[in-house]
């Protein structure tokens, strides 16, 4: 592969087997998102059982659907864990039309499923795809490969940053379209951070920054309900039964929690009070029956993980593979902001959004881009350490 001058690639790393396992993989990553996964499958059993048993008369039914979709997940970790990163690098436009095709897609009707008054999903069966999580990844890939091909551009000029700035608006309206304003959010967040750390000068990045940031408050200003979310958010106890009723039953959950829970199974905001319990408020099951001790870890895992994924970056910059290193920022930064967000809302520090918790929360199209995620930052790693082997031999 040609790189732009000055640009080293990470080299065709040997053959992934399981011999020298810690040598050639990052071991605590690998552990820390297995504690995550493997709490996320635990809780999702606990908080499921009450609607299981009503929609399906199993109380594990979502926890055999969320098993098979961590096998799922499992997959495409271990997919991308094989796939060279040069690939990505050239998959990166293909990847980019495919994200886009996708957002329209499940815009047309017929096509995309609406459920809570939000098209999001398009479906294959029993098996929904949403497309903005796959758009998610696809943006950073993109994203990242622009930033090397156009790298003095983006930090002198003023047009090579309103090219990759112009590709995440129009991402943006068709995720607004959908609507789904927290994965909007997540994306620009993201987009904006890998821009950051590619070098845009300090004053630009502002600028373009507080433009985003506008543009979602217009965009809030322009639907009524987003402004009642807002309103409902800032004091929930004002309108306890109606539109500050999800905040609320969180807060009650994330009390009745205390240090260390009223322990596993044992929550009762999950017997119908809080709704979405075992999707996008799965943290608050977490608080009422785990506790504050609960709740730490998970922050702390997910401390980890993005300090381990900015780790790695750091590692392939210094390498010089700048494409490499971009990826791992970009996904550090899209897990990291993807949590924030979810435990922010759960504990009434954000407004609602319809935002998942990583590689944790019910879903199958969360969790396999998750794993996707995951898999890339291990293959990066796993390049970058077959580096100096191979310059030996």
């Amino acid at each position: 592969m040609i790189a732009p001058e000055g640009v080293r690639t990470l080299p065709r790393a040997a053959a992934i087997g399981p011999g020298a396992f810690g040598h050639r993989h990052d071991v605590p990553l690998i552990l820390a998102v297995a504690a995550v996964l493997a709490l996320g499958l635990v809780m999702v059993a606990s908080a499921s059982t009450p609607i299981a048993a009503r929609v399906y008369g199993d109380p594990l039914a979502y926890f055999w659907r969320q098993s098979a979709h961590l096998a799922l997940a499992a997959g495409a970790m271990a997919l991308a864990t094989r796939t060279p990163i040069r690939l990505w690098e050239r998959a990166g436009p293909a990847l980019m039309l495919a994200a886009v095709t996708l957002l329209v897609l499940v815009l047309i009707p017929g096509i995309g499923r609406e459920v809570n008054g939000s098209v999001r999903w398009i479906g294959f069966g029993t098996f929904n795809v949403q497309p903005s999580e796959l758009a998610k990844l696809f943006v950073v890939i993109y994203l990242a490969g622009y930033l090397v091909r156009r790298a003095e551009e983006v930090r002198a000029t003023r047009s090579g940053l309103l090219k990759p700035l112009a590709v995440l608006v129009v991402v943006s309206l068709l995720l607004l379209l959908e609507p789904d304003h927290g994965a909007t959010a997540v994306l620009c967040a993201t987009a904006l951070g890998m821009l950051f750390l590619a070098g845009v000068p300090i004053v630009r990045f502002t600028l373009w920054a507080g433009a985003a940031a506008a543009l979602m408050a217009a965009v809030a200003l322009a639907k009524p309900y987003i402004i009642e979310r807002l309103i409902s958010f800032l004091d929930p106890w004002a309108d306890p039964y109606d539109s500050g009723y999800q905040l609320t039953q969180a807060l009650i959950a994330i009390g009745r929690g205390g240090w260390l829970g009223v322990g596993l199974g044992e929550g009762v905001q999950k017997l119908f009070y809080l709704p979405e319990a075992h999707t996008d408020f799965l943290f608050s099951v977490v608080a009422e029956e785990l506790g504050l001790a609960g709740t730490l870890t998970i922050v702390g895992l997910y401390t980890f993980i993005v300090l381990r994924a900015l780790s790695i970056g750091r590692h392939a910059e210094a390498a010089e593979s700048r494409f490499a290193a971009y990826v791992a920022y970009g996904i550090g930064l899209l897990l990291g902001l993807h949590a924030f967000v979810n435990i922010g809302v759960n504990i009434g520090l954000l407004p609602t959004k319809g935002l998942t918790l990583p590689l944790m929360s019910y879903g199958g199209s969360s969790l396999m881009v998750s794993g996707a995620c995951i898999g890339v930052l291990l293959r990066i790693d796993h390049e970058r350490r077959a580096m100096p082997r191979r310059a030996a031999s």
